[in-house]
C-alpha cells in the first residue's frame, strides 16, 4: 500500500506526466507484489503452451522445429513491440499501460483454445500476439520499480519481481501437464482459458496503483527526504493524431536510443544479456525434453521435475540476490554487474558437468545448484541497470534490454537448440553441452562493465543535484 504523508511535495520531474509540484507518500511493499504478480501471469500464459507441446503435436500434426516455431513467435513479437512500447512507457501513465496490457493478452490467451485443428498458422499468429503484453508490461514494471524504490531497496524489489516469474514458470507448466495429460485432446483447449480471470483482478489492482513522477526515488536519496512523489495528470494518448504520434516516436526513439548506448555501461551490458537470452531461453524451453528424451521420464514428471528445478531453485536463489545486491551495492566497486559476471561464469561451469552422461539425480543437484547461482544475479543486474539510466529513459533502457535479450538471444534459442539436437538424433543433452559455453561470454562482458557502472551512477546524482539546484533557485542573500 501506498500511505499519504503531510510533507509537501517537491518539484517534481520531467515529461507529461510529472509537470506540477506533487504530494509526497511513503511506499511500503504493496507496489512491487502487485507488479510481480503481473509478470507471474504473464509466465503463466507463456509457459502453459511448453506444458501441453506434446498434445498439441499429436492434435496438429507437428514436429519439434513447428514447435519451436510456436515459442519463438512469441518472442519476436516482443521484440519488435518492445522499443515503442519503451517510448510509449518513458512519455504515458506506467500504470494504465500495464492494466491495459493485461487485461488483452489474458483474453487473446484464451482464444488460443478455441483455435480449430488444422489451422496451426492461426495458433502461432495468437501466441505472437502475447508478445505484445510482455513487451509493454515489462519496460513499464521496471521503470515504476526503479521510482517506487530507491538504491538501497531496488535489489529486493527486482528479486521479490524475479520470483513471481518463477512461480509463473513452475506454475505455468503444472497446468499445461495437468489438463495436458487427464483431458485428452480437449486439455491444452482447457489450459489456455486459465488465466484469464486471475489476469483480469491482476490487470484492476495495477490500474488502482498511483503514478511515481519520473525519477522521485534518486531526488529523495540526493534529497535525504523520504516519500514518493505522485505524478500530475497525465496527457491524452494521442493528443496530435496517431500519425502525428508514430512520427514524434520514430524521432524520439532515435535520440533516445543514441542517448542509451553512449552510457558505457549499457554497451557491455546489452551483449551480455543478449548471450544470457539465448542460453535461459534454450533450456527453459527445451530442458524438460531432455529429461524425457535422454532420462526417459514422463511427460508429466518431466514438466514437474522442471518445475520443481525453477522454483525449489529460483525462489530462494533470487531472495538471496535481492539481498546480495542491496547489501554489497556499496562495499564492492561495480557490484551490480560484478555478481552477476561471476554467478554466470560458475552457474555455466555447473550446466556444463550437468551434461556429462550421469544418473538423472547427479544431473538434476547440479542443476539446482547452477539455477540457484544463476538466479541469484538477476536482481543486480536489473537493479543495476536502473542505477545507470536516467530515470526519464529508464523504460527504453529495459526495452533495450528487452531487444537485445530476444532478438539476439532468446528468439533464436528455442530453434537453434532443435536444429542442434535434431543434428544429433533428438539428442538434447549433446545441443546443451554445445549451447552452454556462450554463457561465458556474456560473463565476461558484464564484468567489463565493472569499469564504467559507478561513473555512470553517479553521473545520474550529480545530474539529480543540479537539476534540484536549479529549481531552488538562488540561495538569499544573509
Amino acid at each position: 500500500m501506498v500511505r499519504r504523508q503531510t510533507k509537501p511535495g517537491i518539484e517534481a520531474g520531467s515529461g507529461p506526466l510529472n509537470g506540477a509540484p506533487s504530494r509526497l507518500l511513503s511506499v511500503s511493499a504493496w507496489p512491487m507484489w502487485v507488479l510481480a504478480l503481473a509478470a507471474m501471469i504473464d509466465n503463466v500464459d507463456q509457459y502453459i503452451v511448453r506444458g501441453t507441446s506434446n498434445q498439441i503435436e499429436k492434435v496438429f500434426g507437428v514436429g519439434d522445429f513447428q514447435i519451436g516455431i510456436l515459442f519463438s513467435a512469441f518472442i519476436v513479437v516482443n521484440g519488435i513491440a518492445t522499443m515503442p512500447a519503451s517510448y510509449l512507457g518513458d512519455r504515458w501513465s506506467r500504470t494504465k499501460i500495464i492494466a491495459v496490457s493485461i487485461s488483452a493478452w489474458s483474453v487473446i490467451s484464451a482464444l488460443g483454445g478455441v483455435v480449430p485443428v488444422g489451422a496451426f498458422g492461426l495458433l502461432i499468429v495468437l501466441r505472437g500476439a502475447l508478445g505484445f503484453g510482455q513487451a509493454v508490461t515489462d519496460p513499464s514494471s521496471s521503470s515504476l520499480l526503479a521510482d517506487y524504490y530507491g538504491i538501497e531497496r531496488r535489489g529486493r524489489a527486482f528479486s521479490v519481481q524475479q520470483c513471481l516469474i518463477y512461480v509463473g514458470l513452475g506454475l505455468g507448466l503444472a497446468i499445461g501437464s495437468f489438463f495436458g495429460t487427464r483431458f485428452g485432446h480437449y486439455g491444452w483447449r482447457l489450459a489456455f482459458g486459465v488465466s484469464i480471470v486471475p489476469g483480469l483482478v491482476i490487470a484492476v489492482l495495477c490500474w488502482r496503483l498511483p503514478e511515481p513522477s519520473r525519477g522521485t526515488a534518486d531526488r529523495s536519496h540526493v534529497t535525504g527526504k523520504a516519500g514518493m512523489e505522485v505524478a500530475g495528470e497525465s496527457v491524452p494518448l494521442f493528443p496530435g493524431g496517431l500519425s502525428q504520434f508514430t512520427k514524434n516516436m520514430i524521432q524520439g526513439l532515435r535520440a533516445d536510443v543514441r542517448t542509451i548506448l553512449q552510457i558505457p555501461t549499457l554497451r557491455y551490458a546489452l551483449v551480455g544479456v543478449s548471450v544470457i537470452g539465448f542460453v535461459v531461453t534454450a533450456v527453459a524451453t527445451w530442458m524438460p525434453t531432455l529429461y524425457e528424451r535422454q532420462f526417459h521420464l514422463s511427460q508429466g514428471s518431466a514438466n514437474l521435475a522442471f518445475g520443481s528445478l525453477v522454483i525449489l531453485a529460483g525462489i530462494p536463489g533470487t531472495l538471496i540476490g535481492g539481498v546480495i545486491a542491496d547489501r554489497w551495492v556499496t562495499r564492492i566497486v561495480g557490484a551490480r554487474v560484478v555478481i552477476p559476471g561471476v554467478g554466470l561464469s560458475a552457474a555455466g561451469a555447473l550446466f556444463m558437468v550437468s551434461f556429462i552422461p550421469m544418473p538423472f539425480a547427479g544431473a538434476f543437484s547440479l542443476q539446482l545448484f547452477a539455477f540457484l547461482i544463476s538466479s541469484s544475479t538477476i536482481p543486480a543486474l536489473r537493479a543495476g541497470l536502473a542505477d545507470a539510466v536516467p530515470a526519464r529513459l529508464r523504460g527504453t533502457g529495459y526495452g533495450a534490454f528487452n531487444v537485445a535479450s530476444i532478438i539476439f538471444g532468446a528468439a533464436v534459442a528455442p530453434l537453434a537448440t532443435a536444429a542442434v539436437a535434431t543434428h544429433f538424433g533428438g539428442n538434447y543433452r549433446v545441443a546443451f553441452a554445445l549451447v552452454m559455453p556462450i554463457s561465458f561470454i556474456g560473463a565476461a562482458c558484464l564484468l567489463a562493465a565493472r569499469r564504467h557502472i559507478e561513473r555512470d551512477t553517479a553521473k545520474i546524482f550529480e545530474a539529480v543535484v543540479a537539476a534540484l539546484a536549479e529549481t531552488a533557485g538562488p540561495a538569499e542573500p544573509t
